[in-house]
């Protein structure tokens, strides 16, 4: 497809040319001067707007924070409780378990498969009786609201296409996120902050890990409007947002009218839409500027609150901060809130790492939904946790008893959900004695991204978008269900 620039250039005659650069400029004056002294700010909406035909129906949930491991956590160690493995110490892998399915080559050059039982001991919570890990007991206190779903399985082996996968439904790139998704399709309830935002908070375990890619929170082919917005974790939360020295708020506005009105003229000859997505993202940016220092600003919590999120609240770019603000965000109306905390890849020395991540997240996680539910949100918020898949059961490397490693697993691993539309209390599919297949309840990723749309007011079948002769869905051209078997 030819860029509208070219196309126009192209189709211009002497005659249009002439037209447009000498007899309509007095036209242009003449607009300029009726203008007067309105801003681009009064001529442009300022609340992006849903779609005509969007919710489908009544949502349960109104707003989304994902928070996503980046690295695939290991579910045997965290909520697939398989006690029938310490009988199995370091015993090969039966075939009959693996029957031959894929394995990466970071693994399949071993001499053997030795299983290694999860080092960490498993308790009953809440009323549901859920089974989780020492390793969780902040986010262990709220399983009577969570909605765990141990069948999770997706396509893809390695972690590119797998995490593009679980955030855009597909491995192919190029598509819009989930995150985006929904900014097209819902829009915003907030004037002064993106529909979108992305948090990528530091993670203390030391261990090297996976680079994250501006696909898992692009817009695809969406207009660029729908992109997530990532807020740095050092330094300024956002680049450039503050006015250099010597510039004014006032001589900002002015230089952003003239601005405008340039851009609209040539909207007005291109009909280029990135042009119009141009001018909405400088007004964005504007109110940002004032925005955003008051929503980073944490020291306006109570004492109570910065102390349920953790000693590391108040360090800016830890995760306990990110949680913290992702709760600021939907109380301002921000759509989707989406959190990467990198680190989880754990090949070797699990044990050790496993243990730093989960206390980068589990206190900040639990303060999170304590926090929503107390301010009557978690109701209208969606929260999901996971990662793009799981761990082997069977050991990379070295295994002893305090010590072992595993390998990529997308066969099955768990996430869970709680909030807007989800039946506290609840697990769902089931997986055989060594955490390695699913026996009971498959759910696809795109089964989930589903079930996501659907307590947020949405018929992803309905939801489509036409690019290159397909109508695109998040949920792929496949049949998909929701999971309404977790859903109130």
């Amino acid at each position: 497809m030819m860029h509208p620039s070219r196309e126009y250039a192209q189709q211009q005659t002497r005659r249009q040319f002439f037209g447009h650069t000498g007899l309509r400029l007095g036209g242009v004056a003449v607009a300029s001067m009726l203008a007067g002294n309105v801003s681009a700010a009064e001529s442009h909406p300022r609340m992006m707007p849903a779609l005509a035909d969007l919710p489908h129906f009544a949502p349960k949930a109104k707003a989304i924070i994902y928070l996503h491991m980046n690295g695939g956590p290991s579910q045997i160690d965290l909520w697939d409780y398989k006690p029938v493995l310490a009988d199995h110490f370091d015993k090969e892998l039966p075939d009959s378990v693996r029957m031959g399915q894929r394995i990466t080559t970071m693994t399949s050059g071993q001499s053997r498969l030795p299983v290694a039982p999860s080092k960490f001991k498993f308790a009953q919570h809440g009323q549901c009786g859920r089974w989780v890990s020492e390793l969780l007991p902040h986010t262990a206190r709220h399983v009577d609201d969570i909605a765990v779903v141990k069948s999770v399985h997706t396509n893809a082996i390695n972690h590119d296409p797998a995490c593009t996968f679980v955030m855009t439904g597909s491995e192919v790139p190029g598509k819009p996120s989930l995150g985006s998704w929904l900014a097209y399709g819902l829009g915003s309830e907030s004037n002064d902050l993106p529909a979108f935002v992305v948090l990528t908070p530091m993670w203390s375990s030391g261990a090297a890990a996976q680079a994250l890619f501006t696909r898992m929170w692009s817009s695809g082919f969406l207009a660029s409007s729908y992109n997530g917005v990532a807020l740095r974790s050092v330094g300024d939360p956002v680049l450039y947002v503050q006015n250099p020295p010597g510039v004014e708020a006032h001589d900002r506005r002015v230089m952003l009218d003239a601005l405008a009105r340039l851009n609209q003229r040539q909207f007005d000859h291109l009909g280029d839409p990135e042009i119009q997505t141009r001018i909405a993202q400088y007004e964005m940016a504007f109110r940002m500027q004032s925005s955003v220092p008051e929503l980073t600003d944490l020291k306006s919590e109570s004492q109570a609150t910065l102390e349920s999120y953790g000693p590391e609240v108040l360090k800016p770019g830890t995760f306990a901060a990110s949680a913290l603000l992702a709760r600021r965000m939907i109380e301002r109306g921000v759509r989707a809130v989406q959190i990467l905390h990198r680190g989880w890849d754990q090949h070797g020395n699990l044990p050790r790492d496993i243990t730093s991540q989960c206390y980068d997240t589990d206190q900040p996680v639990g303060a999170l939904l304590t926090d929503l539910k107390q301010r009557g949100l978690l109701d209208s918020t969606l929260v999901v946790w996971g990662g793009e898949f799981g761990r082997t059961v069977y050991s990379q490397g070295t295994l002893t008893k305090e010590n072992y490693g595993r390998d990529h697993h997308p066969r099955n691993f768990c996430m869970w959900m709680a909030g807007g539309g989800i039946k506290g209390g609840v697990s769902y599919g089931e997986t055989d004695d060594f955490s390695y297949n699913v026996v009971n309840q498959p759910c696809h990723i795109n089964d989930l991204n589903a079930t996501i749309l659907h307590c947020l007011g949405i018929d992803h079948e309905r939801f489509t978008y036409k690019f290159q002769g397909l109508d695109q869905r998040l949920t792929g051209v496949e049949p998909q269900r929701v999971v309404t078997e977790i859903l109130t």
